[in-house]
């Protein structure tokens, strides 16, 4: 009969403390120290392979990346990659070692009590590491800018423009010059490096419209385009970060790994939500709440989003339209609550989450919301007299309804 061995390893770049834990043995044996190659870990392999023993291994998501994942996997072995920020601690421990660590792994390994992150594939990596390439030019760009203007500022220039950095505005700043050499020399500087970042981020642009076309994932994209405020830019992104969207059973998992569901502390009949987690994917947030701005607009297809919607099916762009009239709706109703803007358009981009599982899944997946459709049609309302009971009853049904596809209505609440 095959017995199970779990190997928790605490990876580092130089080295990897393994600790070993046996299915139904409370015991956890610290193995020792090994390198950090691959060799090393292949020697690991060779000296704990037994003919009547499966080996599962568990590491921590870190800088080290999915190498090791993925040669374990290739060599047909069970491997995890495991969140750091969701393997329980004790409020009381305050000793951290690679040893504690190991042997922590391996024993919450074997409990079933660790939670598996998804691992994309070499591809989607690649694309996925372009997209976040980019990010980094914007966000040089945008610091590199209010450097310049926080410098300007201090020495008592003002544009006096409509907007910043159009063509006017940098014919503006060619016209300075500053009473003190240094003065310049900083100056100039700064608009370099921003001359420089503007530049990297246009070419990173570029590069993602090119690795978009070929790549596996480019319906799904394309899908996507049609929503308005998603164009190419926010539609890698999505996908990129958060790899295959068909891998989430229901919409509401989807906002909660964008970050978008609200807090909330209830204790008793008390209860309490606050603003969003912010748990999640910030890339992914961020191009959803920009996305959402877009629907204080009434529901229109312009040009450009016509010519994103050429060759699409039906059903999608059924769905690009139901988006628009309901988060428009959504958008006009929150305002006229007089909400805050950022409460407006974080709400609108948490239901904008429905609308993207709903055309993924009819991209990828079209089984998996035709399946969904007829349990939602066919739910009643409770009769329940209103007490208190069913208070909490009501409140908890409505905190698990769920974005679907329906057969009548392209999209239900």
């Amino acid at each position: 009969m095959t017995k199970i061995l779990y190997v928790g390893l605490d990876v580092h770049k130089e080295s990897i403390v393994v600790a070993t834990a046996p299915q139904g043995d409370t015991q956890v044996e610290l193995y020792g120290q090994i390198g950090g190659t691959l060799d090393a870990l292949d020697k690991l392999i060779k000296k704990l392979a037994k003919p009547d023993l499966e080996l599962r291994f568990v590491y921590e998501a870190g800088p080290c990346g999915y190498v090791i994942y993925r040669h374990l996997v290739k060599g047909r072995y069970h491997c995890e990659v495991i969140a750091p920020s969701l393997i329980p601690t004790k409020a009381s421990d305050r000793v951290k070692t690679d040893r504690r660590d190991a042997r922590q792994l391996a024993r919450l390994f074997r409990a079933g009590e660790l939670t598996a992150i998804y691992v994309p594939d070499e591809e989607d990596e690649a694309v996925r590491d372009l997209v976040r390439a980019r990010e980094r030019a914007m966000t040089d760009q945008r610091k590199g800018r209010q450097r310049l203007k926080g410098f300007l500022l201090r020495l008592g220039h003002r544009y006096q423009g409509r907007s910043n950095w159009c063509p006017a505005h940098l014919r503006y700043l060619a016209t300075l010059k500053l009473s003190h050499a240094a003065q310049q020399i900083a100056f100039q500087e700064y608009l370099e490096a921003i001359t420089v970042a503007t530049e990297r981020l246009e070419r990173l642009t570029t590069a993602m419209a090119a690795a978009l076309t070929g790549w596996k994932r480019e319906p799904v994209v394309r899908a996507l385009m049609s929503l308005r405020g998603v164009a190419a830019i926010n539609g890698m992104t999505l996908v990129a970060e958060a790899g295959d969207l068909t891998r989430f059973d229901s919409p509401s998992q989807l906002m909660s790994f964008f970050g978008l569901t609200p807090s909330e502390y209830s204790s008793g009949e008390k209860r309490q939500q606050g603003g969003i987690t912010k748990a999640g994917n910030g890339a992914c947030r961020r191009a959803l709440v920009e996305a959402a701005h877009q629907y204080r607009v009434p529901p229109r297809v312009n040009p450009a989003m016509q010519q994103r919607q050429e060759g699409q099916t039906r059903e999608v762009r059924a769905i690009a339209w139901k988006a628009q009239q309901r988060l428009h709706e959504r958008y006009q109703v929150l305002s006229g609550r007089h909400k805050k803007v950022v409460v407006v358009v974080a709400a609108v981009a948490r239901e904008l989450c429905g609308f993207v599982w709903a055309i993924a899944c009819q991209v990828s997946a079209p089984h998996k919301v035709k399946m969904r459709g007829p349990t939602v049609a066919k739910e009643t309302k409770p009769t329940t007299p209103k007490t208190s009971t069913a208070t909490t009853t009501s409140r908890t049904a409505a905190a698990k309804r769920e974005y679907v596809l329906d057969a009548k209505k392209k999209f239900k609440k």
